[in-house]
């Protein structure tokens, strides 16, 4: 239908412009949206950040207490081997 896509190119050309005030004031919401994204994103940025560097000090914590568990384990092993072969 090329009658229909010369209607649809040109008859945009007939609207009405909008005045450049509405223009503005549509930027301007519209930067405005983009902004508090932007704050929201930045806060809920840095909470996941506080919440990683927490979760990365209790898993060294953990690993710590892992391996003192397990010296400790290795040790009594260690002790009822001595106790087997003085027995």
């Amino acid at each position: 239908m090329p009658g229909g896509d010369f209607s649809r190119i040109f008859g945009a050309m007939n609207a009405p412009v909008r005045p450049v005030e509405e223009e503005l004031a549509a930027l301007a919401s519209t930067l405005d949206a983009a902004l508090d994204r932007m704050r929201r994103l930045a806060e809920e940025n840095a909470s996941l950040r506080r919440g990683r560097d927490q979760l990365a000090g209790e898993r060294a914590a953990l690993v710590t207490r892992n391996e003192q568990a397990r010296a400790r384990v290795e040790a009594m092993i260690e002790r009822l081997k001595s106790l087997e072969n003085a027995g």
